[in-house]
C-alpha cells in the first residue's frame, strides 16, 4: 500500500477541516479582474504616499509560494501564470473566522484574493485583503529548495512540479508557443496554406527511419504511425493547392539523446514553381523573422557557440565539404571498389546496403564535416543513393538538388527540389526496396497511389522539412530536447503507485 508522508497526512486532515466548515477543499469556479503583472506594471511608478488618493480594487487567484505569519497580521505570496503577488492580510480586514482559515494554508494552496493596490515602505506592489478564499489545498508538498527542483530526471517527470518551482522552465513553456505562432503568422504572410493529414498510414513513406506500428481492429490492418507529412502534402500540390505546409507530430521508433525524441514536432512545406534556392531564402527569412520578433536579437548561446543568425547564410557543395577536411575529392568519377578502398584507410564501416559511392561520400561527411558546420550553412548536392525522392542534379545525375541546414554541428532543415518524375520514382522506390532487402531496415515502402498521383502532374516545386524542437532549443538557448518539451518520453518508474491503495 501506498506509503503517506507526515505532511501529506496533516494536509488530508486539513482538507477534512475545511469540508466540515462547509466548504469544498478542491474549489469551484472563481472570477478574477487582474492578473499579477498586469497590477505590478500599472503602479510602478506609484509612490507609496500616492496610494492614499488611489482606491483600486483587484481580484487574483493563484499557488501560494510564500507565507509569513505575524499574529493578526501576515504576508503571503501567491503566483499566477504571469507571475508572484504579494499579499497583506489582517484580522481587522478580513475578520476572525477568515483569517484564522488562512492561517491553516499551506505553501501550494490555490487561493482567491479580493483586494486594494497599495505600496509597502520598502516600495512593493501589494494587495491589501479584504475577501480570502480558499480554493485548492494541496494535498502534496512543494519541493523544499524554493529555487526548484534540481534533479533533472524529476524535472522532466514531474513538468507540472517543475513549471511551478522553476521559472527558466515555465518562460519556456510559453515561449515555445509563441516561436510556432511566428513561424505560423510568417507562412501565412508568405502565402501558404496550413493543412492537416493523417498521423495513421498504411505505407511507410517520407523518410528513412524505423516507424512505431499499431494495429486497426475493424480493418485488421497493421498500421505505421507517420514518420514524415512529405507525400501527402505533394498530393495537394498535383490537387492544385501550390503552397501547403503542416506543422505536426511524427514518430520514429529510434535512439533518444540530447537531440533526439521519438515523438517530435515536424513542419513541412512545399511551394509549387519553387526550387531548392527558394526553399533557402524561406529559410532563411523565417529564422531572422523568429529572432527579430519574438526575441529581439540576432545571436544566441547554443551547444557552447554564439551563433549569429544575421544573412547572408554559408552555402557550401558536400564534397566541396568533405574535401575542404580530407582531401578527397569526390567529384571525381571513381568505382565503388574505390570508394570502399577509400573508406576502408579512413576507418569507416561500410554496411552492406552502403556498398554505393553516393552512401560512402555520406559516411565521409557524417565523420569528417557534419560536427565542423557551427555557423547556419546550407549544406547541398546529396548523393542520389540517400535522397529517393529528390530531383536529380541537371549537370551531374550522381548528385541531387537537396539541401540540409546545419547549426552548431546539428541538422535543423531538410529541403528538396523536388522530384516529379513518375517513371524516376518509381525507379527510386525500387531501389529502396532491393536496400532493404540487404538490411536497410529504414527504407521506404512502394507507394504506388503516390506514383500515380505524379502521372496526372506535380508542378516543379521546393518542399522543406523543419525539426520544431531543435528549432526551439536554438532559439531558447536549451542543450537538451528534453527541456523544450512539456512531456519528453520517460521510462516508467518501478512502483506503480498510481494503481496502489491508499492509508
Amino acid at each position: 500500500m501506498r506509503k503517506l508522508t507526515e505532511q501529506e497526512l496533516v494536509r488530508r486532515q486539513k482538507a477534512q477541516n475545511i469540508r466540515e466548515l462547509g466548504m469544498d477543499p478542491f474549489g469551484h469556479v472563481f472570477k478574477r479582474t487582474s492578473f499579477n503583472n498586469e497590477i505590478k506594471e500599472k503602479y510602478k511608478d506609484v509612490d507609496h504616499d500616492e496610494f492614499e488618493n488611489i482606491n483600486d480594487e483587484v481580484t487574483i487567484a493563484g499557488r501560494i509560494m510564500f507565507i509569513r505569519k505575524m499574529g493578526k497580521a501576515s504576508f503571503f505570496s501567491i503566483k499566477d501564470k504571469t507571475g508572484p503577488m504579494q499579499v497583506y492580510i489582517s484580522i481587522n480586514d478580513v475578520g476572525e473566522d477568515t483569517y484564522n482559515l488562512f492561517k491553516t494554508a499551506d505553501l501550494g494552496d490555490i487561493v482567491g484574493v479580493r483586494g486594494k493596490v497599495m505600496k509597502t515602505r520598502t516600495g512593493e506592489v501589494t494587495v491589501k485583503c479584504l475577501e480570502y478564499t480558499h480554493l485548492v489545498k494541496a494535498l502534496k508538498p512543494l519541493p523544499e529548495k524554493f529555487h526548484g527542483l534540481t534533479d533533472k530526471e524529476e524535472r522532466y517527470r514531474r513538468r507540472y512540479v517543475d513549471l511551478i518551482m522553476n521559472e527558466d522552465s515555465k518562460n519556456i513553456a510559453f515561449l515555445r508557443p509563441k516561436i510556432i505562432k511566428c513561424i505560423r503568422d510568417f507562412m501565412d504572410g508568405e502565402g501558404f496554406t496550413e493543412v492537416e493529414t493523417p498521423i495513421l498510414t498504411s505505407l511507410l513513406t517520407g523518410a528513412s527511419a524505423r516507424p512505431f506500428i499499431t494495429h486497426h481492429n475493424t480493418q485488421d490492418l497493421d498500421m505505421y504511425l507517420r514518420i514524415a507529412l512529405e507525400l501527402p502534402l505533394k498530393r495537394l500540390l498535383v490537387g492544385g493547392m501550390e503552397a501547403v505546409y503542416e506543422i505536426g507530430r511524427v514518430f520514429r521508433n529510434e535512439g533518444m539523446d540530447l537531440k533526439h525524441n521519438p515523438e517530435f514536432t515536424l513542419m513541412e512545406a512545399y511551394l509549387a514553381y519553387s526550387n531548392l534556392e527558394g526553399m533557402m531564402d524561406l529559410t532563411e527569412n523565417m529564422f531572422q523573422t523568429i529572432a527579430k520578433k519574438v526575441f529581439n536579437k540576432m545571436t544566441y548561446n547554443f551547444s557552447g557557440y554564439e551563433i549569429n543568425l544575421e544573412g547572408p547564410w554559408k552555402r557550401v557543395s558536400m564534397t566541396d565539404a568533405i574535401k575542404e577536411q580530407t582531401g578527397i575529392d569526390f567529384k571525381k568519377e571513381m568505382t565503388v571498389e574505390e570508394a570502399l578502398k577509400l573508406a576502408e584507410e579512413h576507418n569507416i564501416e561500410v554496411q552492406e546496403h552502403e556498398r554505393s559511392v553516393g552512401h560512402i561520400i555520406n559516411l565521409f561527411f557524417e565523420k569528417y564535416v557534419e560536427e565542423t558546420l557551427i555557423q547556419p550553412t546550407f549544406l547541398y548536392g546529396h548523393p542520389i543513393e540517400i535522397s529517393p525522392l529528390t530531383k536529380k542534379n541537371p549537370d551531374d545525375p550522381r548528385f541531387v538538388d537537396r539541401f540540409e541546414l546545419f547549426i552548431a554541428g546539428k541538422e535543423f532543415a531538410n529541403a528538396y527540389t523536388e522530384l516529379n518524375d513518375p517513371i524516376d520514382q518509381l525507379e527510386r522506390f525500387e531501389e529502396q526496396l532491393k536496400e532493404r532487402d540487404l538490411g536497410n531496415d529504414e527504407a521506404n515502402d512502394i507507394d504506388m497511389d503516390f506514383v500515380e498521383a505524379l502521372e496526372y502532374g506535380m508542378p516543379p516545386a521546393g518542399g522543406i522539412g523543419y525539426g520544431i524542437d531543435r528549432l526551439c532549443m536554438l532559439f531558447l538557448e536549451q542543450d537538451s530536447i528534453r527541456d523544450v518539451l512539456l512531456f519528453p518520453l520517460m521510462k516508467p518508474e518501478n512502483d506503480n503507485t498510481s494503481a496502489k491503495e491508499e492509508n
